[in-house]
């Protein structure tokens, strides 16, 4: 498997990270080109005689899982693939010497390709034959979105950095050592207002007290793209009062979101712990999150 990527390869090289790990990111990149083309197959229904169904939304999860995990059962040092798909990990007994485990969300927002919208991939790749640990265990973590540009957004150690798919498909270097500010100016709150704790509703008063300006689409990667790209601000999916945990899932949606803040100066926060010091005790682990800039998380941990 070449499929090129130059720029991509290059910068994995040029991080001095173990070769295996390359490779591995390289190849759940690949993967990425096989899910945009399904996504734009669905869109293109949209725009024709067929009009897409919810069955069709789900079988591009199915689809995109099935991309993913076919790619990485190729590598033999990987020893287990987990997707918010299954309710199972899958463990490559065949594989004598893992060392990475990948826990993946391979199409979160599928619900929103009918209206067109962006959705994404959120990937975490961990250190050892278990995805089953806190977030200090990750050695990588990565998503793409795939909206008007397909991108990448990338960390390991050294920063985060942004690849954008080109007409010619090749990731290419559009930005390197992504840093939020301090402080931001927008918010994303999720979750159903009515269902919202009075010290959530307390914090969000807040931040509109401060002008925070309102950025939601209902999608979580996007969301959380924006303000990574405008550098600073708020993503809340908080505890609700019919939903203590919240909704997104710790393994397959925060950890590796998480990493990827704290690797551009940000935080992220269930709102009394550091969401990468949360240890993992089942697979579909759900947790409350307070995403973004350092001031408007420690915000949020002293309101909540």
């Amino acid at each position: 498997m070449d499929h090129r990527d130059v720029q991509l390869r290059k910068y994995l090289y040029d991080e001095g990270i173990d070769p295996d790990l390359r490779r591995l990111v390289h190849a759940i990149s690949v993967a990425s080109k096989y899910i945009s083309a399904k996504i734009n197959e669905a869109n293109r229904k949209l725009a024709g005689t067929q009009n897409i169904s919810n069955e069709e939304q789900l079988e591009l999860d199915k689809q995109s899982d099935k991309i993913i995990a076919d790619i990485v059962s190729e590598l033999d040092y990987v020893g287990e693939y987990a997707s918010e798909e299954r309710d199972e990990t899958v463990v490559f007994d065949n594989h004598l010497h893992p060392k990475y485990s990948v826990a993946v969300d391979p199409l979160d927002g599928s619900s929103l390709v009918d209206v067109n919208l962006s959705i994404g991939t959120i990937v975490g790749i961990h250190y050892g034959k278990s995805v089953l640990k806190h977030g200090r265990n990750l050695a990588a973590a990565f998503y793409i979105l795939y909206g008007p540009l397909t991108t990448i957004v990338y960390t390991s150690v050294h920063g985060v950095c942004e690849f954008v798919l080109n007409p010619e498909g090749e990731f290419i270097l559009s930005q390197s050592n992504i840093r939020v500010k301090e402080k931001g100016s927008i918010y994303s709150p999720g979750g159903l207002k009515k269902s919202w704790t009075e010290p959530h509703k307390g914090y969000i008063s807040q931040l509109e007290s401060e002008q925070y300006k309102l950025r939601y689409s209902g999608g979580l990667v996007p969301d959380i793209n924006q303000i990574l790209m405008k550098k600073g601000g708020v993503f809340s999916y908080p505890a609700l009062e019919d939903a203590p945990n919240g909704k997104l899932r710790l393994l397959f949606e925060l950890q590796p979101l998480s990493f990827i803040y704290e690797q551009a100066g940000g935080m992220a926060t269930d709102g009394k712990r550091n969401i990468l010091d949360i240890p993992i005790e089942k697979l579909h682990q759900r947790s409350p999150i307070y995403l973004g800039s350092n001031y408007e998380v420690q915000l949020a941990q002293s309101m909540l």
